[in-house]
């Protein structure tokens, strides 16, 4: 039978976004307004973690076709934290027109930076 110590209580994300990236004020409001919070169970190396935003970043900026925030400054903070390992989360508004991305360091209690990537509109679609 789990314990309360082997599933602690989610923690205060709100309270955590507290502008490490410019994607923080909007990740928080989408909260607000009833977002999806999902955080990660386990770790990853920095290198995966790091690695896949890095990409995202260069993908979005060749194509020029999603609007962004805070995923440069993400590549940027992530890059200082080499050799940890690191947890991960999403946030997933209501009205699904952003997705936002969450870096924590291993433990989940600290988090790191937010992403938010805003996802093509169906009505813009040929």
């Amino acid at each position: 039978m789990a314990t309360e110590d082997e599933h602690p209580r989610q923690p205060d994300i709100v309270a955590m976004l507290t502008d490490q990236t410019s994607a923080c004020k909007p990740a928080r409001e989408a909260i607000a307004a009833g977002a999806r919070v999902r955080i990660f169970d386990g770790t990853a190396p920095h290198w995966m973690v790091a690695g896949i935003a890095a990409t995202r970043l260069r993908r979005t900026l060749a194509r020029g076709l999603q609007e962004i925030t805070g995923l440069d400054e993400t590549v940027e903070i992530l890059a200082r934290h080499r050799g940890e390992q690191l947890r991960t989360g999403t946030i997933d508004p209501a009205d699904r027109v952003w997705h936002y991305e969450l870096y924590f360091d291993a433990t989940g209690t600290e988090l790191l930076a937010c992403s938010g990537v805003k996802r093509p509109s169906r009505h813009n679609k040929h």
